[in-house]
């Protein structure tokens, strides 16, 4: 099946819109009635960004048959990346929507079966292993989870009611629309300041809120933040709620050594606290950590034999593209050895 892929820059629709969105939430998906096919896959891949679709790279050169739900925007969160310089092999960075179009053309040049769209249900109690999607129910020997994570909510007022109306998870989506206004960026960590740099393109400030009196972003990325006039810090703070009438207008700030609170009249808030694993379509099928995050042993291998879980959505410690596609190939490498015994019994 030949799918024309074609990366572009996509806003999610909620905060809980995976970047890879190969996982829909299946309480509210309906059943399509669909039966999908009849063929039974050496390996189903679920998750588009660099572990999903290395995954499907390596699983197709190994002459494996591979079928690969990608989600609606193939390139997980790469794809919402304006720019990445530590991609090894592109001395010059590279765009986030172009290094995942090239992926995806490596991908497709070996012919996996690949389908965009998302999972709404995986069945790993019976044999071949049963995913469900929109378009019908799919079998395999073998499952690569790469789903990847979400941005974490602050779960605030005002956060749910203005989300798309000045609230937002990605200042490469949305950052435009803030020309020449004031912008909030919630966090301290590296999407948060690269996310606050990207804003001083269009902002006429952007104002770090931290909890902290100190960043956790890497070396560069503060000097770069400090060195920027455009961005100004407000430290020890956290922000209790987020006003507006039709759009964002003000956010409500505690400073959590004093106590005081201040407002803080703001455009739109952008918000980066840290990320949520995409597993909830696999609780109570697989072993979880107590963040969510499938436990694999250093093979990443699950709890159910024939089950893998590649980049974010196992390994929440490093949350790097590069890192993620190693994981990818891994996971392939060690399907193919499986399928191997198997077939050997």
């Amino acid at each position: 099946m030949e799918m024309d892929f074609q990366i572009s820059l996509v806003a999610p629709a909620t905060p809980e819109a995976v970047a890879d969105d190969a996982v829909e939430d299946s309480d509210a998906a309906e059943d399509s009635g669909a039966d999908g096919d009849t063929s039974v896959y050496d390996l189903i891949v679920i998750g588009g960004g660099p572990a999903g679709l290395t995954a499907a790279l390596y699983a197709s050169r190994n002459g494996l048959d591979p079928l690969v739900f990608t989600g609606h925007m193939p390139g997980g969160q790469i794809a919402n990346t304006e720019r990445m310089e530590n991609y090894p092999g592109f001395p010059e960075g590279i765009s986030g929507p172009d290094l995942a179009q090239r992926m995806v053309e490596q991908v497709t040049k070996f012919g996996p079966t690949m389908l965009q769209e998302g999972v709404r249900t995986a069945d790993f109690s019976v044999r071949p292993f049963e995913i469900a999607s929109s378009s019908g129910t799919y079998k395999a020997h073998a499952v690569i989870i790469a789903t990847g994570s979400f941005p974490r909510r602050l779960g605030i007022k005002g956060e749910s009611e203005f989300f798309g109306r000045g609230v937002s998870t990605c200042a490469t989506c949305d950052g435009f629309f803030y020309r020449d206004r004031r912008v909030v960026v919630i966090g301290g960590g590296d999407s948060a300041i690269e996310e606050g740099l990207f804003l001083t393109k269009f902002a006429s400030e952007v104002i770090v809120i931290h909890r902290r009196d100190e960043l956790r972003a890497s070396e560069i990325l503060q000097k770069r933040a400090f060195a920027n006039p455009t961005i100004r810090f407000v430290w020890d703070s956290v922000v209790d709620e987020i006003l507006g009438e039709q759009t964002v207008t003000a956010v409500r700030v505690q400073n959590v050594t004093t106590g005081e609170t201040s407002l803080i009249d703001t455009d739109g808030v952008f918000v980066y606290v840290g990320l949520v694993p995409a597993t909830k379509i696999f609780r109570g099928q697989l072993e979880l950590d107590s963040s969510g995050y499938i436990v694999t042993d250093r093979l990443l291998r699950a709890s159910v034999p024939g089950v893998y879980a590649a980049g974010d959505v196992q390994s929440p410690s490093f949350r790097q593209a590069v890192i993620a596609a190693g994981s990818g190939a891994m996971a392939a490498m060690e399907v193919d050895r499986y399928l191997a015994e198997i077939a050997d019994d």
